[in-house]
């Protein structure tokens, strides 16, 4: 029996992590992976752990049966896997009610799923010093015995942490993930139940499984139910949902959905968002600069395209080098956003890392990638902008895309002391009807007049494309003066969480708010 309470061990300490992940995913797809959600879902899990520790130990001495584990377990199974049933319908409504920022409902889903996790996180939290004590029959060896529980759990730990993000995640998803680990527990107790204990106990978890079964053969496991939603799927980074309205637009959401990530429309290009307005970063260069100048372009989260089919539209083949991590994301660019483009190299890797290892020097390098709401860190730093600047040609401008709120503008005065320290020239736009705002900056010194005049250019050109005059008219309009002041951000230390979770709290706690619904 010592042999199978190690597996039984392990196994828990597999589903406990598996747990934990899952949960981060399930309010993730609804209310995004900030440190906020992040700090609430590992620190209560802790504490379910914790109180489960202690409780378990207590449990154990006043009743060391192998009955009681196994109980133990198949309670935490059933309950386990009754939380995506319970939890698909609240996280439904959250969904909607964090479309239309509805505070009230977001917070009461939100805690409510959290909840959900209690009963069988603390439950799995009792098996480890449960199983010391049936294991234990000498007590000088205590220590060895404690040891080798928690390092059996441990490794089980480690493998809840990577197969269900690295495997289960995109296969099946996050649901499902959670029905498995249940199914796996209520298999452990009925079998730890039917040779070690009761058998009549263990048909009763069997019957809990087979109602867990049929439960999921006619349960709807979409994630949401979005109007006008024609695809959704899970990969191993994010959620990801492509809905279309009835004008024919469609789409790319992740995770809250929050963002709209990348649009597709079969006629038209100019969609008001960032992806058009990064084409006029070239055009601020010396008078006269000819589109054909435009030797490579890089972007660095390409997400399904946009921005590079707009680039091709309006410049021609122009070499395009995409960076962007996520597989399935480029899947979705090109079935649903029309992302074949022959000039356009997709790269599946970090962007930082794959500009870094490139061997071309480009005319634009674009900024893109976000993993809401947060810009990546590594790619925020003084490091990194010279990595950029050292692949810019002599001509080559970078355009990074940075989120704000009405009335705080700290992290885009943050970001141009950190590309100022790197870049002669910075300019500010601020995206109209939208908390974006792009930042331009030039390898060698410009002057704001200098896009002035290649707009006037581009306008007296009837030979330049339509989508180049409207997107450098706009950035010339749209410029906001530089700010004084501002951190530089390092490797070392860039503190773009804390400056986002600040402007995200001050947000939801001021009429900004009221002004964007």
């Amino acid at each position: 029996m010592r042999g199978y309470l190690y597996f039984t061990v392990f196994i828990c300490g597999m589903v406990s992590l598996a747990a934990e992940f899952c949960a981060s995913r399930l309010l993730g797809n609804v209310f995004g992976l900030s440190n906020l959600v992040w700090a609430v879902i590992i620190g209560l899990v802790l504490l379910y752990l914790t109180a489960g520790y202690f409780i378990g130990g207590r449990l154990a001495d006043r009743s060391p049966e192998t009955r009681t584990l196994f109980t133990i377990i198949a309670v935490a199974a059933f309950t386990l896997g009754f939380v995506p049933f319970i939890a698909q319908p609240v996280l439904r409504a959250a969904a909607a009610a964090f479309d239309g920022l509805v505070l009230s409902i977001m917070f009461a889903a939100f805690a409510g799923v959290v909840v959900l996790f209690t009963a069988p996180v603390t439950l799995l939290g009792m098996v480890s010093p449960f199983a010391i004590r049936l294991i234990l029959d000498d007590p000088r060896q205590a220590g060895n015995v404690s040891g080798n529980v928690y390092g059996v759990s441990t490794i089980g730990s480690v493998l809840g942490a990577f197969l269900p993000v690295l495997l289960l995640f995109p296969l099946i998803g996050t649901s499902r993930t959670i029905f498995l680990m249940s199914g796996l527990l209520l298999i452990v107790a009925i079998f730890g139940l039917g040779r070690y204990s009761s058998r009549r106990s263990a048909g009763v978890a069997l019957a809990a499984l087979i109602a867990l079964l049929v439960m999921a053969a006619v349960t709807d496991f979409a994630v949401k139910k979005t109007p006008g939603q024609i695809f959704e799927a899970e990969s191993a980074y994010n959620y990801i949902e492509v809905v279309q309205d009835d004008k024919g637009y469609r789409y790319l959401r992740l995770n809250d959905g929050q963002g709209v990530h990348s649009e597709w429309h079969p006629t038209q290009l100019l969609y008001g968002g960032p992806w058009e307005l990064f084409l006029a970063g070239p055009f601020f260069n010396s008078p006269p600069f000819s589109p054909r100048s435009i030797s490579r372009i890089a972007i660095v989260g390409l997400a399904a395209g946009t921005t590079a089919r707009q680039a091709t539209a309006a410049l021609g083949p122009v070499p395009i080098d995409g960076f962007e991590i996520d597989p399935k994301i480029v899947e979705v660019g090109r079935k649903y956003f029309g992302m074949s483009m022959p000039n356009l190299n997709v790269q599946i890797t970090d962007g930082r890392y794959g500009l870094a290892t490139s061997p071309h020097s480009y005319s634009l390098i674009v900024v893109d990638a976000y993993r809401p709401p947060y810009i990546p860190p590594h790619l925020t730093t003084r490091e990194f902008f010279q990595i950029a600047r050292d692949h810019l040609n002599a001509n080559g401008v970078l355009a990074i895309n940075v989120g704000r709120a009405a009335d705080d503008r700290r992290l885009i005065n943050d970001l141009t002391a950190t590309i100022g320290s790197v870049f002669p020239s910075v300019y500010v736009m601020d995206i109209p009807n939208t908390f974006n705002s792009l930042i331009f900056a030039t390898r060698e010194p410009t002057r704001l007049d200098n896009l002035l005049a290649n707009a006037l250019g581009l306008e007296a050109d009837p030979g330049a494309h339509p989508l180049l005059k409207a997107v450098t008219a706009s950035a010339y309009l749209n410029q906001h003066p530089l700010e004084p002041g501002g951190t530089i951000y390092t490797d070392d230390r860039a503190p773009i969480e804390w400056v986002t979770n600040n402007m995200i709290i001050s947000f939801l706690l001021s009429k900004d708010l009221e002004a964007l619904r």
